[in-house]
């Protein structure tokens, strides 16, 4: 506890400095970010930050605490989130959250990720289940792309694949379903594939029928 409280002690006396952020030279904000990394660190080495400017002036900046998807961290996360202060122009997340709008994504209009030579949409992935483990709780799953051969950049396809699923289910849930991503060429027969954005209602409902 007493690390916690530096952290957030140290964060209160320094937060109007790092809502600043984004007005400060490249020079300052580098610096910032290394204090808050620094600070952060002595809580927990395994821990990360985002912060998210607000597009509206009477909106909140928010500090996101991530444990990039590592399971062993999460309880950390969750205990620095709930001892965080209250603080008038703050507001404090645990955990990346889902960032897709599903209506956008259902109607085709989602922006594209565009990463080196990929192009592609949520609106344009399709997926396939092929193994629940009831053990773990955790789904094995096909995920179908356009433009996907044997040939491409394999590396960069599973990191972009990795993005766009954490920005779909959020960090938590990604780590706590997705057990293994096998890629593969979206075909034309795509009777059987399910839309990428039914993936968190799929694993809704599988886990509603495995408890029951």
């Amino acid at each position: 506890m007493r690390k916690i409280n530096i952290f957030w002690n140290w964060f209160q006396d320094n937060n109007q400095t790092i809502k600043n952020l984004k007005n400060e030279t490249l020079i300052n904000q580098k610096q910032i970010c290394y204090w808050i990394t620094k600070q952060l660190g002595y809580y927990s080495k395994d821990l990360d930050f985002m912060i998210v400017f607000p597009k509206k002036e009477n909106q909140k900046t928010e500090l996101i605490i991530t444990a990039n998807g590592n399971p062993k961290y999460f309880n950390q996360v969750i205990e620095l989130i709930n001892n965080a202060p209250e603080l008038k122009y703050w507001k404090f997340t645990a955990f990346i959250q889902p960032t897709g709008n599903i209506d956008e994504i259902i109607n085709g209009l989602d922006e594209p990720y565009v990463f080196q030579e990929i192009t592609i949409k949520t609106s344009e992935i399709k997926f396939l289940p092929i193994n629940y483990n009831g053990k773990i709780k955790k789904l094995d799953i096909i995920i179908y792309l356009k433009n996907y051969t044997i040939n491409c950049n394999t590396k960069t396809w599973q990191q972009i694949v990795f993005i766009i699923l954490q920005d779909l289910l959020g960090e938590k849930s990604l780590y706590q379903n997705i057990n293994f991503v096998q890629l593969a060429q979206l075909s034309n027969a795509i009777e059987e594939l399910i839309e990428l954005y039914e993936l968190q209602f799929y694993i809704d409902t599988i886990n509603k029928s495995d408890v029951s």
